[in-house]
């Protein structure tokens, strides 16, 4: 309950003070300069070691492949069938393909599960950000009406290997090989007890609203798939696969979770209809608290 409460109590406070007229309009920024390049490699330190690596340690990486590649097909069908262009299939898929697996995963996670279960949550969250990286890019890229150039693989490469996240998570792999670590585990530990609090607390400063009604019918798609189909496809295949337990149960949980929040810079730096973005970020994270819940409930039932 300790956890739920400050959840509730750090996304509030962020909401309160991005209406404070001392607080820049931008102080988010700061904040998640912190969280990307101290607090999130701090993580993968902190946990990556401590992984008994296994085959059932596949389902992680391949359940946000099937997260995108599903919402890669349902807009497709959906955008077809209203005759949407290619601008807005493109905003769609960056709405619907890519959860909030550290800003929002990590502390619901360990709200729900503990801490021990990170570990599985940072494979996803690093096959998540190879994907927005890549595949993410280039629907970006073809959305954009006034970009003729395509897609630059070198560009590519360079935003996939200077992501401080992923250094992190390669680093943390090769070095606790050779290299004790600790010795840095206190101050390790410093660093990654801000991710929560810090993460939730941007996240509120974020949170924007307005225009929703004039977006219901697209805003309400995205959220139906990356609230409720893409956490049922990670379920089926799991059941498929006969994955159960924490591996099978986080991989789906971080499937569950809300629209990522990296979505709405690249739909803004691509001009696509970042406003829409904005909106579906906004509004499937307060959902997400109840269909979360949700999630974890079936997943009970079924003895997942």
């Amino acid at each position: 309950m300790d956890n739920f409460v400050m959840i509730a109590f750090c996304i509030s406070a962020g909401m309160i003070f991005q209406h404070a007229k001392f607080m820049p309009h931008d102080a988010h920024r700061g904040i998640n300069i912190w969280i990307l390049y101290l607090a999130l490699p701090a993580v993968s330190f902190k946990y990556i070691p401590h992984i008994t690596w296994s085959n059932q340690m596949v389902f992680p990486a391949i359940s946000p492949i099937i997260v995108w590649a599903g919402s890669w097909i349902f807009m497709e069908f959906y955008c077809r069938y209203k005759k949407y262009g290619q601008r807005t299939r493109s905003t769609l898929e960056l709405s619907s393909g890519y959860s909030n697996t550290s800003f929002i995963g990590f502390p619901l996670i360990t709200a729900y599960f503990g801490e021990h279960d990170l570990s599985i949550a940072i494979i996803c969250d690093q096959v998540m950000f190879v994907l927005l990286s890549t595949v993410g890019i280039i629907a970006a890229v073809k959305g954009n009406p006034s970009d003729t150039g395509g897609v630059k693989v070198s560009l590519l490469i360079k935003r996939l290997f200077a992501f401080p996240p992923f250094i992190g998570c390669v680093s943390a792999l090769f070095l606790s090989k050779f290299i004790d670590l600790q010795v840095a585990e206190p101050f390790i530990n410093k660093l990654t007890a801000t991710v929560g609090p810090l993460a939730l607390f941007s996240v509120g400063l974020q949170l924007k609203f307005k225009g929703w009604k004039q977006q219901i019918s697209q805003l309400s798609m995205a959220m139906l798939y990356k609230l409720v189909i893409a956490p049922g496809l990670v379920l089926c295949i799991a059941i498929i696969m006969g994955i159960k337990g924490d591996i099978a149960r986080i991989s789906i949980f971080e499937a569950a979770m809300p629209t990522l929040i990296t979505s709405g810079i690249i739909a803004e730096q691509f001009r696509l209809n970042a406003r829409l973005v904005n909106l579906i970020i906004g509004i499937s994270i307060l959902v997400g608290f109840v269909t979360t819940a949700c999630w974890n409930g079936i997943m009970d039932y079924l003895m997942i």
